[in-house]
């Protein structure tokens, strides 16, 4: 029958294993999705986004982690899929072998209703999504310039295929990362069969764009979702842009400290001490970080880091980093001490 099983719940996966490399050096230690945006993780704004914006609820989170993920990485997972009422579950993809062989790695997890997320991009909709009546919806946002992304090929809101990167104009609406199905054991057995067969895309890899194509060969329903905003955290300056908007957008509240002027938007997070400075615009501090006689402008602190005499523009510190007499724009890693001269 085409009744879904009620007995299975609905999953969102979450494919992470992806050593981000564009992100370095934060990535070194810290996966791309749990990197913060104006307090908290690029993931748990994703769920938050489901949350409020999608016509289900979702009962466990798959992540699929890298082999050297450790154990913080999955109890900061763990804790966040339970804040958020959720069960989480692990897989591990132990080599990179493209998209459809990382949702594989959800293994038994791929069955009943699932979504699935690749976790470097934020977005928001003003409209509820519904994923009543349809095998597949896939969310997509109007570009500028598509022969930069996958594309989808519809007709009203029905996806009749999709193209990798077209050279011609004959769709501008891209593929941002999120599919939601409603039979996952029927996209397994597609991925299974590119396996199967070694039918790999660009740079050698499984496609999950390729076994999409199968499902709609095989008359599945695919619809669209259309998305108002997507906001990369794929890149340094993407992580910073999207920080940059984000703030523009939720208006966070702040303190007022010692010597120090602000100009808003920010955030500064919990036990954040700042003397002698200013502060903003644009600028995100996560809890428990110092900053003393600096000036910080369009910029990331993570929690822990202490900024000395320094003045950043468009920078990114580690967590519990040093920057002592730095001028411009410099991204340390965590654990890091960084000294300029005096």
């Amino acid at each position: 029958s085409n009744q879904p099983n009620r007995d299975l719940i609905m999953k969102l996966i979450i494919p992470m294993a992806g050593r981000g490399t564009r992100v370095r050096p934060h990535s070194h230690t810290t996966p791309k999705p749990l990197l913060p945006v104006a307090g908290t993780m690029i993931i748990e704004r994703i769920v938050e986004t489901f949350a409020r914006t999608l016509d289900r609820k979702i009962e466990e989170i798959v992540f699929i982690l890298g082999p050297d993920f450790g154990r913080d990485i999955r109890e900061a997972l763990t804790e966040m899929s339970e804040r958020h009422d959720a069960k989480a579950t692990f897989g591990v993809q132990e080599t990179a072998l493209g998209t459809a062989h990382a949702v594989a790695c959800a293994g038994d997890s791929l069955e009943g209703e699932v979504i699935i997320v690749f976790a470097d991009t934020l977005f928001d909709t003003a409209e509820a999504v519904s994923v009543e009546g349809a095998d597949s919806v896939i969310w997509l946002k109007e570009v500028e310039d598509p022969s930069r992304f996958g594309v989808a090929v519809h007709e009203g809101d029905v996806i009749k295929g999709f193209v990798e990167k077209p050279s011609e104009p004959i769709s501008n609406l891209a593929i941002i990362g999120v599919y939601y199905f409603k039979e996952g054991r029927e996209l397994m057995k597609e991925i299974q069969y590119l396996i199967d067969h070694d039918i790999t895309g660009h740079g050698r890899e499984y496609q999950l764009t390729d076994a999409l194509d199968r499902l709609i060969k095989n008359g599945k329903l695919f619809k669209i979702a259309t998305v108002d905003e997507w906001l990369d955290c794929g890149t340094l300056p993407a992580w910073l842009d999207t920080t940059t908007q984000v703030l523009e957008k939720e208006n966070h509240r702040f303190h007022s400290y010692e010597d120090t002027t602000i100009h808003p938007p920010v955030y500064i997070g919990e036990g954040v001490e700042i003397a002698g400075s200013t502060i903003g615009p644009h600028v995100s501090i996560e809890d428990g970080a110092s900053i003393r006689d600096s000036v910080v402008r369009t910029s990331i602190v993570q929690e822990g880091a202490v900024v000395v005499s320094s003045t950043l523009d468009k920078s990114t510190v580690g967590a519990r980093a040093e920057v002592v007499h730095m001028t411009g724009e410099v991204h340390v890693g965590d654990d890091s001490r960084v000294m300029g001269r005096v």
